[in-house]
């Protein structure tokens, strides 16, 4: 009788499990079928208004170009890295964000009032060989004069199959007549880690400005080649890197952590099937004291290896809020030699915690993304039960204010002033005796303050600015009349100040002046030659090596280092 009760219960089991299995089937099944139907229907409309256009419009239509704008106005509804990459950008983009190795001269450029300027040749690399300098006009490519060219432009007539030739007219500045070049093209590999050297007390510095192919590999022959001089601890530098490919942050955290280990997550729209990236070889230094530095440009795969490191309480981090970009792109193959990067997922630090800091499916009432409130940020749990939060990037562990320069030193830069001034330095003085130690003299910045003098610059202090936003207030309350005297006064007074600005920015001022002028004679390398000793992040990371408490302290948790980036009393 039981055997017989059980054996009816157990078949009503089965028979209900396989209607509600038909059931999930079929809700699934109808739900797939909906789903095509829906994207058939639009590509369907989608088709018919691109043809009724094409074929009726009043005036002639780019077809081509009106096809590209619609794609790209339904990818603007997404995110800003769900892109469209037709087949006319695909090399860029693979310089971008795959292999930054090509055939070419090796030099940057810039367009400046519609001429094509060397902004700075690459050491060892044809440009800089054939003598190329920074501050020359490219007049003519072979025969292509370069008059009204884009950047784009530009490129596509430098590059070219490896020991090609490429003929080059240019004006030189102080040289009357223009200077004829042929160059020989080369493949041009710039390697991911742009410097590695020594500091004091056997500390070790890497500065890996993006992670395209080999990154880990650069790391690696980096930290190797240290070793060999003594290394007992190291500074891995993101700052300023956006990212690339995540296996190889993977790959770069794995050199300092032992095989088997999470890194990190990716979830895509099927949550219930994420992608765990863990370590897979013997770490190279699995306890070497090891810090990175971050600061707001240091983004996705930069992040990956901060918050990974950080939630295994494997280094300190240093330095100010990372971007926040906790998204992943993967490249699909369209028809016609295009593609289209689109976001696929998001990932996760060992912790669980997700540092993408803007929410793109959730807009206000003008399309406007705001980052995610305090109110709904998260804590989570390193190894050692640190606390850190999601939503925000990866907070440091040691927070060092971002060094800013006064508005007067950023018209500068961004007016050519101190990049045209450096050329003419270049131009009038053969060599520099050192990168490391270069000062300019005062009365070398007094010929500078002479050069400016010939120059149109102009800016706006933010005293001016306060002064014209009371003069606008007054006038519309019609009280401009009464208080005219005064704010002529306070007027002159702030002229006259402002007149003082370069004497009162003087050290600032020389700082980027100095960088500028090494470039010039010792290139990339002798520009952060010049910057490590004033570095304010390094020279708080070499701090914390030397007090072993405090390195302790932090990885521990211990005392103010329990919580990082806590919401509201973050900087």
């Amino acid at each position: 009788m039981n055997k017989q009760s059980d054996t009816k219960s157990g078949l009503q089991k089965l028979f209900k499990g396989l209607i509600i299995s038909s059931f999930l089937i079929s809700f699934f099944s109808f739900s797939y079928v909906d789903d095509l139907f829906q994207v058939s229907k639009n590509l369907d409309i989608f088709a018919a208004v691109y043809k009724q256009l094409s074929i009726n419009y009043v005036d002639e239509v780019n077809s081509s170009k009106i096809m590209e704008t619609g794609i790209v106005a339904m990818l603007d509804e997404l995110d800003p890295y769900t892109q469209y990459i037709p087949e006319s950008e695909i090399e860029e983009y693979k310089l971008k964000y795959v292999s930054n190795q090509y055939g070419g001269i090796g030099a940057t450029i810039s367009i400046r009032g519609g001429k094509v300027i060397v902004a700075e040749p690459y050491e060892g690399f044809p440009a800089e060989k054939g003598g190329l300098r920074a501050g020359d006009e490219l007049l003519k490519i072979g025969d292509f004069s370069l008059k009204g060219k884009n950047n784009q432009e530009v490129g596509y007539l430098l590059k070219g199959q490896k020991d090609t030739k490429v003929d080059l007219l240019i004006q030189r500045p102080g040289i009357p007549k223009p200077i004829e070049i042929q160059l020989l093209r080369e493949e041009i590999k710039l390697g991911n880690v742009s410097y590695h050297g020594m500091l004091s007390n056997s500390v070790g510095y890497i500065k890996l400005d993006r992670f395209l192919e080999n990154a880990a590999q650069d790391v690696e022959d980096a930290l190797v080649d240290l070793k060999k001089t003594g290394l007992n601890a190291l500074v891995l530098d993101l700052r300023d890197n956006g990212g690339g490919i995540l296996q190889e942050s993977v790959k770069i955290v794995n050199l300092f952590v032992e095989k088997g280990i999470t890194v990190v997550i990716q979830k895509g729209r099927n949550r219930e099937k994420p992608i765990t990236y863990k370590t897979s070889a013997q770490a190279i230094e699995p306890d070497l004291p090891l810090i990175i530095l971050v600061n707001g440009q240091s983004a996705s795969a930069s992040e990956i290896i901060a918050g990974s490191l950080q939630d295994l309480d494997r280094a300190v981090v240093i330095g100010q809020r990372s971007f926040g970009k906790g998204l992943v792109q993967q490249t699909f193959n369209l028809p016609y030699n295009s593609l289209v990067k689109v976001t696929v997922a998001k990932y996760y630090t060992p912790s669980g915690r997700c540092i993408q800091a803007l929410d793109y499916n959730q807009r206000d009432t003008e399309g406007q993304v705001a980052k995610l409130a305090d109110s709904l940020i998260t804590e989570y749990k390193t190894k050692s039960g640190r606390s850190v939060y999601d939503g925000s990037g990866i907070f440091p562990d040691v927070f060092v204010s971002p060094e800013k320069n006064s508005l007067l030193t950023r018209t500068l830069i961004s007016g050519f002033h101190i990049f045209d001034y450096a050329t003419q330095y270049h131009q009038e003085k053969a060599k520099l005796a050192s990168a490391k130690t270069f000062k300019l003299s005062d009365s070398d910045y007094e010929d500078f303050v002479k050069f400016l003098s010939k120059r149109t610059y102009s800016y706006q202090s933010a005293s001016e600015k306060l002064l014209n936003d009371l003069r606008a207030e007054a006038k519309e309350e019609n009280k401009f009349e009464t208080f005219k005297p005064e704010l002529e006064a306070l007027n002159a007074k702030i002229a006259a100040s402002k007149k003082n600005d370069l004497y009162l920015f003087k050290e600032e001022i020389k700082k980027v002046l100095e960088s500028e002028i090494v470039s010039r004679y010792y290139y990339q390398k002798g520009r952060t030659d010049y910057s490590l000793p004033n570095d304010r992040e390094l020279n708080e990371a070499i701090k914390v090596f030397t007090n072993k408490t405090i390195l302790s302290a932090i990885l521990k948790g211990e005392g103010g280092y329990r919580s990082i980036g806590k919401p509201g009393v973050r900087e």
